[in-house]
């Protein structure tokens, strides 16, 4: 539940010595975070151009997970995301079982656009691609590509959304050879404009409904593959419940876009969303309004993050501000819609917690 406060976050401290980072891993948000910014500001002097064609930006999107365009009768809303690196998970598994994981590596990829696009109250209505090889060969093995193309329908069929089409470069020398770099981009109509969500609504009050994630996602793999030097059996270790290491690694990303539809439907207007991904629960606190946000009940841990934070030797503190520990999506609503949001949620078969 969000309290009025003039507390704006919260800043992990260091990991402790012995502990496997964020930052040991390969990504310093220190070093990624300060580009950003100034690609932000230098974004928004370019705003002007809307006005040009008669449109208007949404000044309160920029910063947030999707950009936000008043065309007139609707807004249009807009976002381009990469998978990172979980297709090496893929890649090393294959290795070992000869499966192909890459239909479940497509809707990865998806539901990192759609699930960010969604959270300013859009329904995505369009999907492009964007798969880009260490070479042409790489289109050339069969299976894989199938599988690709595959996942790929399969999650544009979920959200109900056109594949637009895309792009395939073979960029030897750019691209690891035998390697992919996978990104999509998103369009979405936010329709009627009430449905707008960038957190002008957000009050002292609101509750916290946390819709639960399948496991890691496709955020903090750079963490979880450092993580395999230390495993005696690799990606083949054995989970609590089961399946290998490898395997939980690769269930695929969540996709968020039917419970908001559905909600829209039922007549709940969340104040905000947070699509958690890089810095896990630090993404509650993403709007820069000030309250305080006391969680009372979390999630189940799934077994894979349950192991990656004993493994890595996290404190809690370091492994909620890394991984999305069971909450995929925040959504803020209403004290009297969050009973509600729950059970639209649980309907569509996604685990939600009234948090």
């Amino acid at each position: 539940m969000l309290h009025s406060s003039d507390n704006s976050g919260m800043n992990p401290d260091a990991s402790s010595p012995g502990t496997l980072s964020y930052e040991q891993a390969g990504v310093n948000y220190d070093l990624i975070d300060p580009l950003k910014v100034a690609a932000q500001r230098a974004a928004a002097a370019t705003a002007g151009h809307l006005g040009a064609h008669g449109f208007s930006e949404i000044q309160a999107s920029r910063g947030e997970s999707a950009y936000v365009v008043d065309v007139g009768p609707f807004y249009l809303a807009s976002i381009v995301e990469c998978l990172g690196s979980k297709s090496l998970v893929a890649d090393e598994m294959r290795d070992l079982t000869g499966k192909s994981y890459y239909d479940a590596i497509a809707q990865d990829t998806i539901a990192m656009a759609i699930n960010d696009l969604i959270t300013v109250g859009a329904t995505p209505l369009v999907v492009q691609a964007y798969w880009a090889a260490g070479g042409s060969d790489w289109f050339g093995d069969a299976q894989r590509a199938q599988a690709l193309v595959e996942g790929w329908k399969r999650a544009c069929d979920t959200c109900q959304v056109a594949w637009g089409g895309g792009e395939t470069p073979a960029l030897a020398g750019v691209v690891e050879a035998g390697r992919i770099d996978l990104a999509a981009s998103c369009t979405g109509l936010v329709n009627p404009k009430e449905r707008l969500s960038v957190g002008d609504k957000l009050a002292a009050g609101d509750a916290i409904v946390l819709l639960a994630s399948s496991g890691i996602h496709a955020n903090g793999l750079s963490l979880a593959r450092k993580l395999v030097e230390r495993l005696p059996d690799g990606y083949l270790t054995k989970l609590d419940d089961g399946t290998t290491y490898g395997e939980a690694l690769l269930a695929p990303t969540v996709l968020y876009s039917p419970v908001t539809e559905a909600l829209y439907k039922a007549g709940i207007q969340p104040h905000y969303c947070a699509n958690i991904t890089g810095h896990g629960w630090r993404k509650l606190l993403r709007h820069p309004a000030r309250f305080t946000y006391r969680i009372h009940t979390v999630p189940e841990v799934p077994a894979v993050l349950r192991f990656i934070q004993q493994q890595a030797q996290q404190d809690d503190r370091e492994a909620y501000s890394t991984l999305n520990m069971g909450a995929g999506f925040a959504l803020f609503v209403p004290a009297a819609d969050a009973e509600r949001t729950v059970e639209v949620a649980r309907s569509l078969g996604i685990a939600a917690t009234l948090a």
